[in-house]
């Protein structure tokens, strides 16, 4: 049954005792039928509200535990047992008390369902994100069809103001995209043919038509939702301990009810009935439902705000982990640099020097050959025909234009190649200064050089900063050379550098790392997955539309190094707030029960049990409220 409707059922049956309640010290009347009406309504309440406390407490017990419903359970059913006795010994009853106990109980847990459904809300807008219909291409005419239909290879064309449907790339036309609801990106996003776009994010300006490459559940949408939902539903370590503390709490509890009635009646001189009062008190204020809130509805809230910034947040361990990273190391290419080489410097006739190079470099499978043909591109130059390719394995290429011997290479690996001083000194500066240097040679006589640099990116200073003033120590991890390593890490202000090392031996430094830190790695998840497995924390680049990077515990889907600060501060507010929900739900309950327990009932300080009740649900709810306003802190 529903709980909404337990509540209703209990909130309705329970009104006219308390009308009762309110009116009969004044007016003296009571309910028609009187006690016996009482025991009706109370006995459906019983049965219908508080059953599922009941059957979770006894199904506890069983298995020799005791859970958050055995307080609730336990103090409800004496006091309802107790005032059946009571009916028929002529003594005062209370089925008021055990219907308004349930009734509260159900009220805050109402209060409750409605909060999650607002701290897990950035889940549903994500599930509402995608397009319901397509335009895809059929017998060479476009026709919408059911989002459900596109298959990988279908040609879709998407008009301005539309949503793109699936994850593709654009084969012609261009526009400008909002990927915001999926990146977090504020500003729109200029596309051009030959681009990736993802689905879900609204066409602006221009219409294109695009090739459908991820549909169904490889689209970025759907692995992000089933991210969000796992994180979501996982566990931090801290919630062990809660669990642990909650089933010595409940006994404990138990027991100060007995202790308390015992007083009451024994060493007090007190009724049953005012003894009973007290120790169902006790059980009611001291049900820990707050403790068993404080970390899932902290961590639903964190993780749904994280993929709102495009930063995913894949469980519950990893956000507490992150709580404690005192080192965070960053792989260098793609990561903290652009992971795409550009030309920065020309030596000689630039003209002719780029020309050369570019026509050579054209039949070059070399990785700094796209650098090269990009420069001449935007200088608009036209390319020489080449004869006699070759490869000089460790050198260059070398090939015959317009009758000469032309070579492009590194200037130090070609003896016969004279340079001069001049030149010696700049290719020295050029690389103190983290650049490649490849000399472009005619005839045996250089021409000029071309400087080549994979820069750092943009943001990557600041982020790095940030983390320093965050009290964080960073490093660079990378293959490169040390020279080239150090000045790049110069630019950015790393604190330390880790220079020449292979790929499958940055797992084996990170945890060298780990035996005095707690290490972050940050890479690009994919040449870089022992490492992010092996560090405390790691954390993924997001690649294209590729998101589900299984050795990042935590994926920033736009690449940005400055949302790794974001993922560290998210995840330090929300294990705080973990933290300080806890704390409110503890101190609450230390309060509370000596309240409860009437220690201070010689000053007029008491608490009835549907009192005990009401505060309890408000309890609950609070730790709930608390978690909400995660979601509207500065991150």
């Amino acid at each position: 049954m529903k709980i909404t409707t337990r509540f209703w059922t209990s909130l309705i049956l329970s009104l006219p005792m308390l009308l009762e309640m309110i009116i009969h010290p004044f007016t003296g009347w009571m309910l028609p039928g009187g006690e016996w009406t009482m025991l009706i309504f109370t006995t459906i309440i019983m049965l219908i509200s508080a059953g599922p406390f009941i059957t979770s407490a006894w199904s506890a017990f069983k298995k020799h535990h005791s859970n958050m419903d055995t307080l609730v359970a336990l103090g409800t059913s004496i006091t309802y047992i107790y005032s059946i006795y009571a009916m028929f010994t002529k003594r005062p009853v209370f089925f008021e008390s055990a219907a308004f106990v349930i009734t509260f109980v159900l009220l805050g847990q109402v209060l409750e369902e409605k909060m999650r459904a607002t701290a897990s809300d950035a889940m549903g807008k994500l599930l509402n994100l995608g397009a319901k219909n397509a335009l895809v291409k059929r017998d060479d005419q476009f026709v919408s069809i059911p989002i459900t239909e596109v298959v990988k290879g279908d040609y879709i064309q998407v008009m301005p103001g539309q949503k793109v449907p699936v994850d593709g790339k654009i084969v012609s036309g261009n526009s400008s995209i909002d990927e915001s609801m999926v990146t977090g990106e504020s500003m729109p996003v200029k596309k051009v043919t030959g681009d990736q776009v993802i689905g879900a994010t609204i066409n602006q300006t221009g219409s294109f038509v695009m090739q459908a490459q991820k549909v169904g559940n490889e689209t970025m949408l759907a692995q992000i939702i089933e991210i969000v939902k796992k994180a979501q539903n996982s566990h931090a370590p801290i919630q062990k301990l809660t669990d642990k503390v909650a089933n010595i709490f409940v006994p404990t509890v138990l027991i100060i009810a007995i202790v308390t009635f015992l007083v009451w009646y024994i060493f007090l001189g007190k009724s049953i009935a005012t003894a009973l009062v007290f120790a169902v008190a006790v059980m009611v204020i001291a049900c820990p439902c707050a403790l068993g809130l404080a970390t899932p509805t902290a961590l639903m809230v964190g993780t749904g705000r994280g993929a709102k910034m495009g930063i995913l947040i894949k469980n519950g361990e990893i956000l507490e982990a992150a709580n404690s990273i005192d080192t965070i190391v960053f792989d260098k290419t793609g990561t903290i640099t652009k992971g795409q080489p550009q030309v920065t410097d020309i030596v000689g006739d630039k003209e002719n020097v780029l020309q050369y190079a570019a026509s050579l470099e054209k039949l070059s499978e070399h990785p700094l050959a796209p650098a090269v043909l990009a420069a001449a591109k935007k200088a608009k130059l036209q390319l020489k025909t080449v004869e006699n390719f070759t490869v000089i394995e460790g050198w260059g290429v070398t090939g015959k234009i317009s009758g000469t011997n032309v070579a492009v290479g590194s200037p130090k690996k070609q003896k016969e190649i004279k340079i001069a001083p001049e030149l010696e000194e700049q290719i020295v500066a050029l690389q103190n200064e983290a650049k490649t240097v490849v000399s472009v040679v005619q005839d045996n006589q250089v021409l000029g050089l071309i400087a080549i640099q994979d820069a750092p990116k943009v943001n990557a200073k600041n982020a790095i900063n940030y983390l320093h003033r965050l009290g964080l120590k960073t490093v660079m991890l990378t293959g490169d050379n040390q020279q080239v390593a150090h000045a790049i890490a110069e630019q950015v202000d790393i604190d330390q550098v880790i220079a020449e090392v292979l790929p499958v031996d940055k797992a084996a430094v990170i945890k060298k790392l780990q035996e005095k830190h707690h290490v972050a790695f940050v890479g690009d998840g994919i040449n870089d997955a022992p490492a992010l497995t092996q560090a405390d924390v790691g954390i993924a680049m997001g690649s294209g539309t590729d998101v589900a990077i299984d050795a990042g515990g935590i994926v920033l889907i736009k690449n940005d190094l400055e949302d790794v600060v974001r993922a560290l501060k998210l995840s330090r507010k929300t294990f705080n707030r973990i933290k300080l929900n806890l704390f409110w739900a503890f101190i609450y309950n230390v309060l509370g029960i000596p309240v409860a327990a009437g220690v201070f009932a010689g000053v007029g300080l008491t608490l009835s049990p549907e009192i005990a009740g009401l505060a309890m649900a408000f309890s609950s709810l609070s730790v709930v409220i608390s978690s909400v306003l995660l979601g509207k802190t500065k991150i």
